[in-house]
């Protein structure tokens, strides 16, 4: 990286326990036990407020993890930003590309291969699993957002909606991602008790967060606190999409 060239400066924003925007300028490398070959940024985390913790991880060639992620009631997901790797769960092998993405249920683990001769960049979520009475537990799930069909959002032809994960109470969390076209606007600001962890996979917009308006774009993660207020609108010449968490299908304990 070398010496600085300008004055220090960053668009991160930091509220603890409510919202944070972190921009890729300012990540740093953590060293993970069991992870080899890795740069890994730690993006969310119980630290932060968040009730999951998330990673931005880039694996080189041959890089892996050499004990298996997530089980004993934590459940993992894992989704291919850029490159390729191989998924092992349960003894099966999923061999995903870029926009591929496999979910483990809390009973199992996850090992993550580079088998490439390139470096790969993805996301990797873990949180604890919330059983319900009488609800079976989920399963593992394996696909490609290409293989996905785009639904409108609330009726909008110019924001889409892709479910990655079933719509199944099995399921306390699901992913999404979400697509604005340039213009495109979430219909209000939206105040929640769910909770986001989002990824900017493309484009430019702005974004409402805790009624503060601030500028974002690819390559940004965002995290988005219970009942903090949120909504977006698309800028620039290009659709503005990103992949993003969220906690579901349960009643909040008391």
């Amino acid at each position: 990286m070398g010496y600085r060239n300008d004055l220090l400066s960053s668009r991160s924003i930091i509220r603890h326990g409510s919202y944070a925007l972190i921009t890729p300028e300012g990540l740093v490398n953590n060293i993970i036990p069991h992870f080899e070959k890795c740069r890994i940024s730690v993006v969310a985390s119980p630290k932060l407020g968040a009730s999951f913790v998330q990673y931005l991880i880039n694996m080189e060639a041959g890089g892996r993890n050499t004990k298996g992620f997530g089980g004993d009631g934590i459940e993992t997901f894992v989704y291919v930003v850029e490159g390729s790797l191989d998924v092992i769960v349960d003894g099966t092998k999923y061999e995903l590309t870029e926009g591929g993405y496999v979910y483990t249920p809390p009973s199992l683990t996850m090992i993550i291969e580079n088998n490439s001769k390139e470096g790969t960049k993805f996301v990797l979520y873990k949180q604890r699993y919330i059983p319900a009475d009488g609800i079976k537990e989920p399963w593992v799930v394996s696909n490609n957002v290409k293989n996905l069909e785009a639904i409108f959002y609330d009726d909008m032809e110019d924001v889409t909606l892709i479910d990655l994960l079933p719509t199944d109470l099995s399921f306390d969390m699901n992913f999404h991602i979400l697509t604005f076209q340039p213009g495109g606007s979430h219909p209000f600001i939206e105040t929640h008790v769910q909770e986001h962890g989002a990824y900017l996979l493309s484009g430019e917009g702005m974004y409402n967060l805790d009624n503060n308006w601030v500028s974002v774009k690819k390559g940004d993660f965002i995290w988005m606190g219970p009942y903090v207020q949120q909504a977006t609108y698309a800028i620039g010449y290009e659709p503005f999409s990103y992949v993003y968490s969220k906690d579901c299908n349960r009643d909040p304990e008391i």
